[in-house]
């Protein structure tokens, strides 16, 4: 018997909607990263983009463990002499674009290369309950009822 490779023309993807509203940062964007990858499918093959597009809601209402809030920083330098900023989690959670905390999350722990910029254009995160993806028909998967542990 021989090993399996799926061709990009054969992958089918579906539309999944996670509720991210109270659930763990850390462990939704491990469920992220998998459905968006497709290791959740026999047939995932590393080198295709077989994963699904995947619809984030309620990603203002993420909930962050211990003192993270506070304690974890984002550092970034603009590229002048003495530019390095920091923004901690709290202060993005309650800025303009909350939504930026699961992307990067999830950004982390997908492939580093061409590949991976590919899969993490297909996630779709929005900081409120609405989306435009209605027409998709998402699937819904329920994050919070997986692990005891999901929600906090």
């Amino acid at each position: 018997m021989k090993t399996y490779s799926a061709k990009p023309a054969e992958v089918e993807k579906k539309w999944v909607l996670i509720d991210a509203q109270g659930v763990v940062l850390g462990r939704l964007a491990s469920i992220i990263a998998l459905r968006l990858r497709g290791k959740h499918k026999p047939e995932f093959t590393p080198h295709v983009d077989c994963g699904d597009n995947v619809i984030v809601i309620n990603a203002d209402k993420v909930h962050l463990t211990g003192r993270k809030r506070e304690q974890d920083i984002f550092f970034w330098h603009t590229g002048f002499p003495g530019g390095i900023k920091q923004r901690s989690k709290g202060q993005i959670l309650d800025g303009k674009h909350p939504e930026r905390v699961v992307e990067k999350a999830v950004e982390r722990m997908l492939p580093k290369g061409p590949l991976g910029r590919k899969i993490f254009k297909n996630m779709r995160v929005y900081a409120g309950a609405e989306h435009p993806h209605e027409a998709q028909n998402p699937e819904i998967l329920d994050v919070a009822s997986m692990n005891a542990k999901n929600k906090r």
